[in-house]
């Protein structure tokens, strides 16, 4: 039985559960809907909800507030389901974002409007869909049952899961929260494998080991390219075509307010240390194309390295490195030394969100000593990234080889819901002046 299942929790089980019940959508969306939307336009104007809609600035403001109920129960849903995301969270900032849009758009189009219905609403949304989240993580006993064979001690060593190993084949005696690992590609015993499908008729699921791994990792397995779950070899076109848009749409809205701020940096670098303001570097970028990125410069200026090791270990950038002046670490921290390459987005050499890009010497490096390394180029490289806000610095084979399972995860899931995510944990690292880089 080679079926892999795909749903992290089987209808059966999700009927057992209270929390279950509250991770439904339609449930978290109705919910919300209800004490967000309907509740506080009744109480706006009194009387049912038909006398409500004859005010137009009250009308106005429910469907915007509909709206952007909607947007929010969908951001927090979509960027929960990633590895390392605490849902609680993204709560706040997901709906913060969808009202603020969706009141910038009444704006533009001037329709008549409440501010005091609109707060209200927002507030009561926000109360419900936290208190939903306290329901389902009070509710959350999943356990892990793991079946022996094939590369199922992959999960014991690398996820922190409360897990439990299956000597037989037989179910085990709890289910409620039951959830079976398999290395479904191993040939097991037919006796194990029909206890896999007796599991799953009776609303167990059972899952590939590597399902359950890149779920709680974050990260794709890559031992061949062909091996590595990610389906199709091209990412969404659709999605880059729109993404494209947003970056120069958002871009050019970026660069009128950063102008005064990229000054002052300028003058403060040329102030700080001897030397250029701006930093360019050679890099491979999308579809495995050269360019020239521009930073502001960091580091003190050193003298131009001829061999071909030497330019390799020039291009490592470790968090101690003594290269780095006083005002450029302030500059790394904060992520002020990035805002040049606004130019390459322009250009269509970067985005805000993706790999990466890496400098030529050690992309030729990584890809001499890693066949597959180059696919990751498949996406515009970005300004920050997943791996980025999931990892620090990477210099040795071995880091870089960890790196590339994160942005394979990226590519894998292509989508804006997880560019929202790497956007929200790049604010925080940032705010925080440390973490991942």
């Amino acid at each position: 039985m080679k079926v892999e299942m795909k749903a992290m929790h089987h209808p059966v089980q999700e009927r057992r559960s209270w929390s279950a019940l509250f991770s439904s959508f339609r449930v978290q969306l109705l919910l919300c809907l209800s004490v967000g939307v309907f509740l506080p336009a009744m109480l706006y104007v009194p009387g049912d909800l038909f006398a409500a809609a004859q005010n137009q600035a009250a009308k106005n403001t429910s469907i915007a507030a509909a709206i952007a109920t909607f947007v929010g129960v969908l951001a927090v849903r979509k960027m929960g389901e990633f590895p390392g995301t605490i849902t609680a969270s993204y709560i706040f900032p997901a709906f913060a974002g969808s009202y603020s849009l969706v009141m910038l758009l009444t704006l533009l189009l001037r329709a008549p409007y409440s501010g005091a219905l609109l707060s209200l609403s927002f507030l009561l949304v926000l109360g419900m869909r936290f208190s939903i989240d306290a329901i389902e993580r009070r509710n959350d006993r999943n356990f892990y049952y793991l079946v022996p064979g094939g590369e199922i001690d992959r999960i014991r060593r690398d996820v922190g899961v409360p897990y439990q190993m299956l000597q037989t084949p037989a179910l085990p005696r709890e289910t409620a929260h039951a959830i079976i690992v398999a290395d479904l590609r191993h040939d097991h015993a037919p006796e194990w494998e029909r206890t896999f499908a007796v599991a799953a008729l009776n609303g167990v699921g059972v899952y590939h080991y590597k399902q359950v791994w890149e779920a709680q990792t974050g990260k794709v397995r890559i031992e061949h390219l062909s091996e590595n779950s990610l389906g199709s070899l091209i990412p969404s076109n659709s999605y880059a075509k729109m993404k494209r848009a947003i970056d120069i749409s958002f871009t050019l809205v970026a660069l009128p307010l950063l102008l005064i701020p990229m000054a002052v940096t300028a003058l403060l670098i040329r102030l700080d240390s001897p030397g250029p303001v701006f930093f360019r570097q050679e890099r491979i970028g999308y579809r495995g194309k050269s360019f020239r990125v521009l930073k502001f410069r960091t580091m003190r200026v050193a003298a131009p390295k001829i061999d071909a090791d030497d330019q390799r270990n020039a291009a490592i950038t470790k968090d101690d490195d003594d290269r780095i002046t006083r005002l450029g670490r302030f500059l790394r921290q904060t992520r002020i030394d990035e805002l040049p390459q606004l130019y390459n987005i322009l250009l269509g050499e970067m985005s805000w969100i993706g790999p990466r890009p890496e400098a030529r010497p050690l992309s030729e490096w990584y890809e001499s000593e890693i066949p597959f390394y180059s696919y990751r180029h498949i996406v515009r490289p970005g300004i920050t990234g997943w791996a980025q806000v999931n990892q620090g610095h990477v210099a040795g084979i071995r880091e870089v080889h960890d790196k590339l399972r994160f942005d394979f995860y990226y590519i894998k899931n292509f989508s804006m819901w997880i560019d929202l995510l790497i956007l929200f944990k790049t604010a925080v690292v940032v705010v925080r002046g440390s973490g991942a880089k």
